[in-house]
């Protein structure tokens, strides 16, 4: 039987206390997949946590499956994690926003 998506969600928060936190099932998508047979869903993890600072992205990864530990393999079968910092994440979202350069919108 797969996790349910917010059961993820209340393993996390109390374990990493992420000041951002987005969990979504992706098993539909598996459907027919070996792995899909045993149960376990599939998840995609995105999670913004201070407790990651200092850490590298295998060690980041390690501790969201620490977390959900007892989810593996019976409810969980597959789980694609991303981990920030908050200072990552804000960094990225300036990154990906609209330039705001007058020049490209300018009518003459």
């Amino acid at each position: 039987m797969a996790a349910d998506p917010a059961t993820i969600e209340t393993m996390l928060r109390a374990a990493l206390a992420p000041s951002h936190l987005a969990v979504r099932d992706d098993s539909a998508l598996h459907a027919g997949h070996a792995g899909a047979a045993s149960g376990g869903g599939h998840y995609d993890v995105t999670i913004v946590s201070e407790r990651f600072a200092g850490h590298n992205r295998v060690a980041r990864h390690r501790m969201v499956y620490d977390a959900l530990r007892g989810l593996f393999p019976a409810q969980i079968h597959a789980l694609a994690v991303t981990a920030f910092t908050d200072q990552e994440y804000r960094s990225r979202a300036q990154s990906l926003a609209p330039s705001r350069d007058s020049s490209s919108n300018s009518q003459t």
